[in-house]
């Protein structure tokens, strides 16, 4: 799968991920991207699952007919990401297009 971490998402959770292709926003030259376009031009690109720590992105943008997975992390803490290392995981594996789920932190 083709994964987009969002800034804020802890670059090293890349490590834990390696059965999939896992580019970051900053590496793109994506980080001064707002959410609709990052959103916009992740699909473009065919990334699958966008994964973020941005909490009030359901309430800023519209999600419904998106063409990718979002997963929002709810802390940028790594050490408390870590912490949740198998249900990230585990939630990377079951998503499907479209879907948008939160990973209490």
């Amino acid at each position: 799968m083709r994964i987009l971490f969002d800034q804020g998402t802890p670059v090293p959770l890349r490590q834990y991920l390696t059965e999939h292709l896992v580019d970051t926003a900053f590496e793109l030259g994506w980080a001064t991207l707002d959410n609709g376009d990052l959103l916009d031009q992740a699909e473009r690109e065919g990334y699958e699952l966008l994964i973020t720590t941005d909490q009030q992105l359901s309430n800023q943008q519209n999600l419904s007919d998106r063409e990718l997975a979002i997963l929002v992390l709810l802390s940028t803490s790594w050490p408390r990401i870590q912490l949740r290392l198998d249900d990230i995981r585990q939630s990377v594996e079951e998503m499907k297009i479209g879907e948008y789920r939160e990973v209490h932190v």
